[in-house]
C-alpha cells in the first residue's frame, strides 16, 4: 500500500476511493430511492404502472391492471431495491475492510460502479426509446417520468464524476504523487543525516 505525507511530514494513509460524498449518495440516497420505489410499487402497482409514461387520449390505461403487469411492476421494483441494498453492503464493506488498502478499495468500488453507470446510461436510453415519437414532447411527460429522468441523472452524473476521479483518491493520478512525496521526504532525511 502506498502512503502520503501530512503537512507536518508524518506518514498517513491516502484518501478513500469512496469518500463521504459518494458513500452517502450511493450507499444511502440510492438505496432509499429504490426501497421507497419498491414500497410504492407494492402498495399501488397500478399507479406505478400507469404513471410511467403518458397514455394516449384514445387509449386509457387498463382497469384493473392485468396480473402479468402487476407481477412485472413488482418484480422490477424489487430488482431496483435489491441493487440499492447491494450498493449499501458493498460500499460499507469496502470502506470498513479496505480502508488501509485504498488501491484495492478503488478496484472493488470500480467493479460495482461500472455496471451501475452502464445501467444508468442504458436506463435513460431505453426510457426515451420506449416513448417513441413522444420522447421529446416533454410537456406531456408524467410527473413519474420526470422523476425517473431527473433522479436517474442525480445518480449518473456523480458516477461519471467518480470515474473521472473528482473528489476522491484515484490511483492512476494520486499514487504517482504519493510516491514522489515519499521519495522527496526520504531524500530530505538522507541529506539531513549527511550533514
Amino acid at each position: 500500500m502506498s502512503t502520503g505525507t501530512t503537512k507536518s511530514g508524518s506518514l498517513q494513509s491516502p484518501q478513500s476511493a469512496i469518500p463521504d460524498f459518494y458513500y452517502v449518495l450511493i450507499a444511502f440516497y440510492e438505496p432509499a430511492l429504490t426501497i421507497l420505489g419498491f414500497i410504492g410499487a407494492l402498495c399501488d402497482p397500478e399507479t406505478t404502472h400507469n404513471t410511467q409514461a403518458p397514455w394516449p387520449a384514445d387509449s386509457p390505461p387498463p382497469t384493473p391492471l392485468p396480473r402479468a403487469s402487476v407481477v412485472t411492476v413488482v418484480q422490477l421494483a424489487h430488482v431496483c431495491a435489491l441493487m440499492g441494498l447491494i450498493n449499501f453492503f458493498m460500499l460499507t464493506a469496502a470502506r470498513r475492510h479496505l480502508a488501509s488498502q485504498v488501491i484495492v478499495q478503488e478496484k472493488i468500488v470500480r467493479a460495482l460502479l461500472i455496471p451501475l453507470l452502464i445501467g444508468d446510461v442504458v436506463h435513460l436510453y431505453v426510457t426515451l426509446w420506449a416513448l417513441g415519437d413522444e420522447r421529446w414532447d416533454v410537456a406531456r411527460w408524467s410527473p413519474m417520468l420526470w422523476t425517473t429522468i431527473i433522479l436517474g441523472l442525480t445518480l449518473m452524473i456523480p458516477r461519471v464524476m467518480w470515474h473521472l476521479g473528482v473528489w476522491r483518491y484515484m490511483d492512476s493520478r494520486d499514487n504517482v504523487h504519493v510516491h514522489v512525496q515519499a521519495q522527496s521526504q526520504n531524500d530530505v532525511k538522507e541529506k539531513g543525516t549527511d550533514i
